[in-house]
């Protein structure tokens, strides 16, 4: 559930060989990364005892990721999640706080990793997808919007971390409902700037970090990547277990009564009233975006937008150089925080080639489809 059989991602212990195994495997190597840490730690190289504890705790939360009840093996894993985290915050060069809200008799939480520079600061409200916890993002050994001095906020809201373990059902509104009640608490620090707000998400964190911006219009601007479309593509095209996990998060108890609050999980014909500007990024051929859905959604956008299609890819679009797709991102973002505008022509669709580096150059031309004519950008 964690892995997507399509990506060159490797990073499974060996021992596994069945999806059963993966909690149990991935456990066993995140105890043995925390007591490395511990060790690490008692050596006095608080350098790799940081990265250790923060890889422990993404094999926590992986781990009990795959465990699809609340039973004791998933408790266990979690603890260990919730374990490790804290020595992450210990061992931190940046301050990390814990945000807690209630909104309707519930709780939810997110970690705030507060910016060494000047306050109040720009804020990055970062929305998780679904096989995530707020602890997994940011890496704490190196955050990048601490380079352009802004707060990071990543936020459990519900079906994600720790609302799981509180029993909170994910309704198909009460994500962007709670992130919002979480967005009031942090606009009434003081070391936040409360006018320069920007959200990302990713995968399912798309949907939901867009349904944020759509209900909330204090927000800056949106950068998104993948999972626009309906979750029938995630649910039939990519891996059949994520219709377990969403029955998990849901707790809908039929297949019926799963697809009727799925197909209620939707952007479309709500995205023309979205007032803030928009990146969208998808992968040419992602399994959970046909692409042709993907730009009749874009079109739907009456706000200032940018599409950036990567040729050839799937679900994790990269660049052919050094340079991250999320760090192109959090350009994106930072021009719009910044007050550079989007191009007057209209919004525009960048067709990314495989050998391109970055969102701009020779292999990069403004157009839809690969056998079409584009415009140099």
């Amino acid at each position: 559930l964690t892995y997507h059989w399509w990506s060159e991602e490797r990073s499974l212990p060996a021992q596994v060989r069945s999806q059963a195994m993966i909690s149990k495997h991935l456990g066993l190597r995140a105890r043995r990364r925390e007591e490395e840490a511990a060790q690490r730690a008692a050596e006095g190289d608080q350098t790799a005892a940081l990265k250790l504890y923060f890889q422990a705790t993404r094999d926590f939360m992986k781990a009990q990721h795959a465990v699809l009840e609340l039973n004791p093996e998933k408790r266990f894993l979690y603890s260990g999640l919730e374990r490790c985290y804290e020595k992450v915050r210990e061992l931190s060069p940046h301050r990390i706080e814990r945000i807690e809200v209630e909104w309707e008799g519930n709780f939810f939480g997110g970690w705030l990793h507060l910016s060494p520079g000047p306050t109040p600061a720009p804020l990055l409200f970062h929305v998780p997808g679904c096989d995530t916890t707020c602890e997994g993002s940011p890496n704490p050994v190196a955050v990048p919007e601490h380079r352009r001095g802004w707060h990071v906020f990543s936020f459990d809201g519900p079906g994600l971390g720790q609302s799981n373990m509180r029993g909170i059902a994910l309704t198909e509104d009460n994500f962007e409902q709670a992130a919002s009640v979480a967005l009031d608490a942090l606009r009434r620090r003081p070391d936040v700037d409360p006018d320069r707000i920007v959200v990302y998400g990713a995968g399912a964190g798309t949907f939901w970090a867009t349904r944020l911006a759509l209900r909330d219009g204090r927000i800056t601007a949106l950068a998104t990547k993948s999972g626009y479309s309906s979750l029938y593509y995630l649910m039939n095209e990519d891996a059949p277990s994520y219709k377990r996990l969403y029955a998990f998060l849901t707790k809908a108890v039929t297949e019926d009564e799963l697809d009727q609050v799925l197909a209620r999980m939707t952007v479309d014909g709500q995205l023309g009233q979205l007032r803030c500007p928009a990146l969208m990024v998808t992968g040419e051929y992602d399994l959970r975006d046909p692409v042709e859905d993907v730009f009749r959604l874009f079109d739907q956008l009456a706000s200032p937008a940018e599409l950036w299609v990567f040729a050839d890819q799937f679900h994790r679009p990269k660049f052919a150089g050094q340079r991250s797709v999320h760090s192109a991102m959090l350009d994106w973002l930072e021009a719009r925080l910044t007050g550079t505008p989007l191009p007057a022509s209209g919004n525009r669709v960048r067709y990314i080639e495989p050998a391109a580096e970055g969102p701009a150059g020779p292999h990069v031309s403004f157009k839809r489809r690969w056998f079409e004519e584009g415009q140099p950008t």
